[in-house]
């Protein structure tokens, strides 16, 4: 064993009075040398000897208590856990009464002005349901006879006609669509703190 790996925990400092002793060789304090204090540790706490009956007495009440939070989420298991959003604050619920406002009530024309308008609406939309409906036939009648035509005159032309055009509606991807797994990956956990409340 040298001097060096006998000597590599210590660190060098002032010179110190007190000589120092490693292992088999006496180091005087003209190598300028420290040592670190010894750390001790604190003596282990003697365990106290519990009664068996109030160990049992302690268990019976955990027990209990368990006993009774089953009894209580048995009982409320159809009710649905609260959603905070949607919960309307116990101080908007009692100053209902003073939020309260009552609408006012309508006239007799401006009752009969919102009657005409529902009215004219109405017949608005389906004017232009019926004009819509007739533009579809228009241009389902002008197509047939258009083919009809065209058969007339070629049937190899007519059948390429009613071919359905695959480019319509162009569809394109690059790339593949599933990639393979690494191998030897090991994909981060991350940190994850579940800050739901917990209810009973």
């Amino acid at each position: 064993m040298s001097i060096i790996s006998a000597l590599s925990r210590l660190s060098l400092k002032q010179p110190s009075r007190i000589p120092v002793l490693i292992s088999r060789y006496k180091i005087e304090n003209k190598l300028f040398l420290h040592t670190t204090p010894a750390l001790c540790a604190e003596p282990l706490k003697k365990k106290k000897r519990l009664d068996p009956a109030v160990i049992k007495a302690r268990d019976d009440r955990k027990k209990k208590r368990i006993e009774k939070q089953i009894r209580k989420l048995e009982k409320n298991a159809r009710q649905l856990k609260p959603i905070e959003e949607l919960e309307i604050p116990m101080v908007i619920i009692d100053h209902k009464k003073e939020r309260y406002r009552k609408s006012p009530a309508l006239t007799a024309e401006t009752l009969e002005e919102r009657i005409l308008l529902e009215k004219q609406w109405s017949q608005f939309k389906k004017q232009e349901y019926v004009k819509d409906l007739k533009m579809l036939d228009r241009i389902a009648y002008s197509q047939q006879k258009a083919l009809d035509e065209l058969r007339k005159e070629s049937e190899e032309l007519y059948q390429e006609a009613i071919q359905p055009d695959l480019q319509l509606i162009p569809y394109g991807f690059i790339g593949p669509v599933e990639t393979p797994p690494i191998e030897g990956y090991n994909a981060p956990d991350g940190d994850y703190q579940d800050v739901s409340k917990k209810w009973e």
